[in-house]
């Protein structure tokens, strides 16, 4: 069971002078969700190397075992400064892809022609895909077979417009996810505020927030199983 988790590369919020990146929770809990499952793990990030860490989410609130976990874990830190560039992966040496969030993904990987194809490689080999928070959004340019959006008319969940008013960031981001899904014909669904909540539409699988990552790491498990 090989699995590959791509990164943002992307560092800037906006032009707010504020840094972004990606969500440590969001990689923590799959990346040991998978190692424990025993999944060969690849990181690949547009850049390579070390991918920005959402400095917000280093804050007390938000650590869990998984993050504490990740501190004292020096190979995984290794793992992490070292992701290979998203332009040297293929699909054809994974079984499941897997996008962390943090905003970072909104400015890069949303509109990476590299990350779009590999996707959609994915798809079209019937290999599970799967997204939590604000990665779904990567989402929004990626086509079906048919040349629709891959999202049109499937259950999809990610980062609700009340969550990111609740972070005040609604004018700052590229696009809303939730306006953005609806826009593209897709099924949004969404949970309470902040509460895990996950979506299985095939072998589509999103999370909604960062709570929502490990039930989205063992739901692509479980496909994998």
């Amino acid at each position: 069971m090989k699995i590959l988790m791509v990164l943002t590369s992307h560092d800037t919020l906006g032009d707010t002078g504020h840094k972004t990146g990606f969500w440590l929770e969001e990689f923590a809990s799959p990346y040991y969700a998978f190692r424990d499952a025993g999944a060969e793990l690849v990181l690949a990030s547009p850049k390579g190397g070390q991918p920005p860490l959402d400095p917000n989410s280093e804050q007390p609130d938000f650590q869990t075992a998984a993050t504490e976990r990740f501190r004292q874990d020096e190979q995984a830190q290794r793992e992490l400064a070292s992701t290979v560039r998203l332009d040297e992966v293929a699909e054809a040496d994974f079984d499941a892809v897997f996008y962390p969030g943090g905003h970072g993904p909104l400015w890069d990987l949303a509109e990476s022609s590299t990350s779009i194809a590999l996707i959609e490689a994915f798809d079209r080999a019937d290999k599970p895909i799967s997204f939590v928070c604000h990665a779904p959004g990567v989402l929004r340019h990626v086509k079906g077979a048919d040349g629709a959006p891959l999202i049109e008319g499937r259950r999809v969940t990610g980062f609700t417009n009340g969550e990111e008013a609740g972070v005040g960031l609604s004018d700052v981001v590229p696009f809303l996810i939730e306006d953005e899904f609806i826009r593209l014909g897709a099924r949004y669904e969404k949970g309470e505020d902040w509460q895990s909540f996950s979506v299985e539409d095939g072998r589509l699988i999103t999370g909604q927030n960062p709570v929502s990552s490990e039930a989205v790491a063992e739901a692509l498990l479980k496909r994998l199983a």
